[in-house]
């Protein structure tokens, strides 16, 4: 199993979705070696960990899957956090590192995660000729928004999903992009939704850690909360518009938004054009009780993304107990039934939504709990039983080197 990054040394869900997915195959019978990019301690005993770089995330910030705006980039003031052509530097001695493992011992399947490992896995599958399985959490189309993102990473995806004996797609929406971008037989993707695993949400303990927001709550503000990067993706700029829109509406909100990212100075500056920004709250990028405690402080949560192969943050939102606006534009809407959902450009029926779910504590309530009992029947039992079954019809080719 190839990826790029596992928690806590995870960037967004890519990570959490292979922790999960390797987990429960482990507990099935499936032996794992995951290759990751970075050597870091991960508490993991279900499967065996293994480091193409010595080069630890603590000590330096690696690249992401995230980052292929700047994959092979000379320009470094368009990507000021990452050295130009470090992210290929890195993926190169990923490819180095999985050869060496391939030809000491061969695997039965190789599973390569997003674009970042796709060029591995199909260097593994040259040398052994074994079944490659192309498991796509988001495309360069989904990274780049509205735009058209790197022609040097949608060439790489077009090629690992070509040679790819079997693709995945996060959700069906992923599915048809593919089908349309890549012109991929459909016949060639099988969609495994992602899940969540409920017993891993910790609970919510001590004194929320955002004490402003919680008198502001007393003070008689509803609360919106969004978790995630800050970039062109998660749509955050159509959030704000229609955060003005609401305000103006219902003056007493507050919007927490969670996380970091490439957009942050320009959202800062935007809210502050739209005279909104007494009404927004930026915390950074969080983990741990302050990640959970925006969750909870929450009266709703929105996940106004552009394009959003899955969403995991709105399995999360549901399990600490929040009213659900989503974008159609996103995978998990396509699993969860109780929420409400908008066009990701139409900012003045989202703003309608959350003046409602604000105004209204019969429609909050029982958003909240309906999600809530949705959230409880999730698990990744589903998605790993195909997983053994995609396995087990995979048949290897002769090595093609």
């Amino acid at each position: 199993m190839l990826g790029w990054e596992l928690p806590p040394h995870n960037s967004g869900g890519l990570g959490v979705a292979c922790y999960h997915l390797a987990k429960q195959l482990a507990q099935e019978g499936v032996s794992i070696d995951f290759v990751l990019p970075y050597k870091a301690e991960h508490s993991i005993n279900f499967m065996r960990i293994h480091s193409a770089t010595q080069v630890r995330p603590e000590v330096v910030q690696l690249p992401g899957a995230y980052d292929s705006a700047c994959y092979a980039c000379e320009d470094s003031e368009a990507c000021e956090h990452i050295e130009p052509t470090t992210l290929r530097k890195q993926q190169v001695h990923y490819t180095k590192h999985v050869e060496k493992m391939v030809k000491k011992e061969t695997p039965d399947v190789i599973h390569a995660h997003d674009w970042l490992t796709f060029e591995a896995g199909m260097r593994a599958k040259q040398l052994t000729g074994k079944p490659l399985i192309a498991h796509v959490h988001a495309t360069e189309f989904d990274r780049s928004g509205e735009h058209h993102g790197n022609p040097l990473v949608h060439e790489i995806e077009y090629n690992g999903l070509m040679m790819a004996d079997k693709i995945i797609a996060v959700s069906h929406i992923t599915k048809e992009l593919i089908v349309k971008e890549y012109d991929i037989s459909a016949d060639k993707i099988e969609v495994v939704h992602n899940s969540i695993d409920i017993g891993s949400l910790e609970p919510i303990d001590g004194a929320n850690t955002y004490t402003y927001v919680e008198a502001m709550k007393n003070r008689g503000y509803k609360v919106v909360v969004s978790v995630g990067r800050l970039t062109v993706q998660k749509g955050l700029n159509y959030l704000l518009d229609a955060a003005r829109r609401a305000i103006y509406i219902e003056p007493k909100l507050l919007f927490l938004i969670a996380g970091s990212g490439e957009l942050r100075n320009e959202l800062l500056l935007q809210s502050a054009q739209l005279g909104i920004a007494e009404n927004i709250l930026f915390t950074g990028f969080v983990r741990g009780k302050a990640w959970r405690d925006a969750y909870a402080i929450g009266d709703m949560f929105v996940m106004p993304s552009v394009s959003e192969p899955f969403g995991l943050v709105a399995l999360e939102a549901a399990g600490y107990g929040n009213a659900l606006l989503l974008s159609k534009q996103s995978g998990v809407a396509e699993v969860l039934v109780n929420k409400l959902t908008y066009d990701f450009w139409d900012t003045q029926k989202l703003a309608d939504q959350i003046v409602a779910i604000a105004q209204h504590d019969a429609l909050r309530h029982t958003l909240h709990q309906e999600a809530t009992k949705e959230y409880a029947t999730f698990s990744w039992q589903k998605a790993t039983n195909t997983f053994l079954a995609i396995y087990e019809n995979l048949k290897p080719a002769e090595a093609l080197v």
